[in-house]
Order: structure tokens, then sequence, then C-alpha cells
């Protein structure tokens, strides 16, 4: 007859996920996010929350984004919402739209009176040239990570990789407005992955 030390030990309990601690490390967290989205944020945004904090994974990430890039406003912007929303409620929803638009918007202000000044220097539009190849950089850097978060996607990936491509050949070749693309192509996918993943 076995006894209860013959029994298997139970599996340990994976470590809890790392989270905000409470609202004003959200403000603070997405502050230092805003503040260094030069030339577009969706490459810091996937470091620090997926990366560096891990208050997300990669695929939550992309269903994320997803969503936000639906919203209407900014995409980072309704991302921010809805992360603080979902640890702290409202008040989390607040402080991290506080902590996305406070200091930016007054770095912006200060920036834009600068610019407004020196504009014209040929070094000044050179150097934000430069920044504009970096910027698409990241971009393209952001979306090659991403990439790989589709191995577990429910249409699997040569599904995955079609509707990819037909995302990019509906922006550069036929340049349809992201308000067609979104609907069409984006609701085409959502389709099939209800109906794939419908009991």
């Amino acid at each position: 007859m076995a006894t209860a030390t013959d029994l298997p030990s139970p599996p340990p309990e994976p470590a809890p996920r790392p989270q905000p601690r409470n609202p004003a490390d959200l403000f603070w967290s997405f502050t230092w996010l805003a503040l260094q989205g030069f030339g577009g944020v969706l490459a810091v945004v996937q470091r620090e929350l997926v990366e560096k904090k891990r208050w997300m994974t990669n695929e939550e990430f992309v269903e994320d984004w997803a969503v936000a890039q639906i919203m209407p406003g900014p995409n980072v912007v309704n991302l921010s919402i809805m992360i603080g929303d979902r640890y702290f409620g409202l008040r989390g929803a607040l402080a991290a739209l506080a902590g996305m638009l406070t200091f930016p918007l007054i770095l912006v202000l200060a920036l834009a009176v600068v610019y407004a000044e020196f504009s014209s220097h040929p070094a000044v539009a050179g150097a934000l040239r430069g920044m504009g190849a970096v910027a698409a950089g990241l971009i393209a850097g952001v979306g090659i990570k991403l990439f790989a978060s589709i191995q577990k996607h429910p249409l699997g990936r040569p599904l995955c990789v079609a509707f990819v491509a037909l995302t990019i050949v509906a922006m550069v070749v036929l340049r349809w407005p992201l308000l067609w693309i979104l609907p069409v192509v984006g609701g085409a996918a959502c389709l099939l992955t209800w109906r794939k993943l419908a009991p």
C-alpha cells in the first residue's frame, strides 16, 4: 500500500508574473516609455513591456496591439489605457494615460519652439532625415520579433504569413487606407480565427 511519502510531489507552481506595483508605478513606467519613443514608440513599447518588465508575453502584446490598432486615437495611448485598466481599473487607466502624455507633451512643446527657430538650418534637416531611417529600422525590427509569436496562432504559420503578405500588398502596392485594411483584411483574419476556435 502506497504511503503519502511514496506519492509523487505536485509540480511546483509557476512564478507569479511581474506586474506594476501601483498606479504610480504605471505612471512613471509609461512616462519613461514615452520619453524614449523618438521616431515611433512601437519598438520601445514592445521592449519595455515584454522584454524588460515582463508584464505581458509577445503573444499578448500582439493581441493587445491589434485591439489598440482598430480603436480610434493613437495606438500606444489606447494600449496604455488598456494595460492600466487591466491592473488598477479606472485609476490605472488614468495613471498610464497621464504618464504617456504629461512629460512628453511638455518636451514636445519645448522642442517645437526650438524647431521653429532652427528648422531651416541644413544640419537640423539632415539630422531629422537620419533619425527617420533609424525609426524605420526600429519598426522593422519589432515586426521581425513579433513575427515569431505567430507560431502559436490558431490559424497556423502559413495562413498567418499569407495575411502578413496581403497586408503589405494592400499598404505598399494598392495603397489602401488603413480604414479599409483593418476591416477587410483584419476582419477576414478575425473571422477565420473565430471559426477555428469555435467548438
